[in-house]
């Protein structure tokens, strides 16, 4: 499998070298007038010398004597619009940072419909894995298509109706398994326990993401699950903190395993919920302007808790277990967390595309910068997904608790 993954990565690679370079030289009039869109946003105001600047007189002339030759001599026909995305994405790719995209008109709706918390697909979570160059489920929602059809998180996206995804990113591959609803989706996966090849076919359907879950234990024990950091994550949390506070909470647990992020605001406004009076996390861009963003302490929460990460756990989920950590108003179990401590910004083009940049490092309140480090956890605790499999019994959750009920003086 490995050999086969190594040749597969050569070709694809070489393949999609020489489409992008194919892409690039067609789409000359295209590139001109997109990048003096991009152009017209700078804040600046410095002159930039022709020599300076992507397009200039020398790069027109010779990607229009380019563009003249293979339309005499290349062998297929050539879709019009696909070059011209291709162009704005090779320009955004050449920054090899996998945060950055560009955005088609129709990519951008569908972004825009995840964030709202609505959208047409299978109900799994996905993200980069660390281990390969193909994406993988970090977690899959309860009564969808995707728990349905029997599919696990950890397991590692191969195909997608039988199209090698080696090197898509997040953004491409989920743009690949979302469609209409009531069509099937096929998908060949690797599960990483096993180390089998498996082979699922998935119905789309309406996925209203339920991004918080709760639930109350006997002992006064709150649990509170957040997903990812939707729209509609905000006033879903209010709702289950304060279900939580009346059934009588005396602790709460936290889970941000396995969440990939999402809303900077979202998360802020859940931190107003449970820090004290204070920064919650600041932003740096390269020019040094800092944003910060802050909490009044109005609504501290005021019983011990817990917060549970994994190596999942990234963006927004960092800036919460960052937070939390740095003002020691609770404890964080579990295994090291992903450690994106960067933030991207949606710029909208024009003609209704967009670009998504990196522009700033995030910092958390004592100015820890965690990218490419993580939060390590107060406690460490390995989960045992094998045990979690087979008897549905999850350990990092039971220790959760323990601690817990030693804070609790229980």
């Amino acid at each position: 499998m490995e050999e086969k993954n190594t040749q597969s990565r050569k070709f694809w690679s070489g393949l999609v070298t020489g489409l992008l370079l194919a892409i690039l030289i067609m789409g000359t009039a295209f590139l001109v007038k997109q990048l003096s869109v991009i152009r017209a946003m700078k804040q600046s105001g410095k002159d930039v010398s022709e020599a300076d600047q992507l397009v200039n007189s020398f790069t027109t002339t010779k990607m229009g004597v380019l563009e003249d030759t293979i339309r005499q001599y290349y062998l297929e026909e050539v879709d019009q619009a696909t070059l011209e995305n291709g162009v704005y994405e090779g320009i955004v790719d050449s920054l090899k940072d996998p945060y950055s995209v560009y955005y088609s008109t129709e990519a951008l709706e569908e972004i825009n419909q995840k964030t709202e918390g609505i959208y047409y697909g299978i109900g799994a979570y996905i993200t980069r894995d660390p281990q390969s160059d193909y994406c993988m489920i970090s977690g899959v929602i309860a009564n969808t298509p995707a728990q349905e059809a029997g599919l696990q998180q950890d397991d590692v996206i191969y195909k997608i109706d039988g199209e090698d995804v080696i090197g898509l990113e997040t953004s491409e591959l989920v743009t690949k398994i979302k469609g209409e609803e009531g069509t099937i989706v096929h998908m060949t996966i690797v599960r990483r326990a096993t180390n089998e090849t498996l082979e699922f076919d998935v119905e789309r359907r309406k996925i209203e993401s339920p991004t918080v879950e709760s639930s109350m234990e006997e002992d006064g024990i709150g649990y509170i699950q957040i997903t990812e950091f939707d729209d509609v994550t905000e006033d879903q949390f209010a709702e289950a903190l304060a279900v939580c506070k009346e059934s009588g909470m005396k602790g709460l647990i936290l889970d941000l395993r396995s969440n990939p992020g999402g809303n900077l605001n979202t998360v802020c406004e859940i931190c107003r919920m449970l820090l004290p009076k204070g920064l919650i996390v600041y932003t740096e861009d390269k020019y040094g302007k800092r944003d910060e963003y802050s909490c009044e302490g109005d609504r501290q929460l005021e019983v011990p808790l817990v917060v549970l990460v994994n190596g999942y756990s990234a963006s927004a989920s960092e800036i919460l277990a960052g937070a939390v950590k740095d003002y020691g108003i609770g404890t964080i179990m579990g295994t090291t967390t992903f450690g994106k401590g960067i933030v991207q910004r949606i710029i909208s083009l024009s003609d209704g595309s967009a670009v998504k940049l990196t522009v700033s490092k995030y910092y958390t309140p004592k100015g820890n910068n965690i990218h490419g480090i993580g939060i390590e956890p107060d406690i460490m605790v390995e989960f045992d997904a094998e045990k979690y499999n087979e008897e549905d019994f999850d350990n990092q959750l039971e220790a959760a608790k323990e601690e817990l009920r030693k804070q609790m003086g229980n």
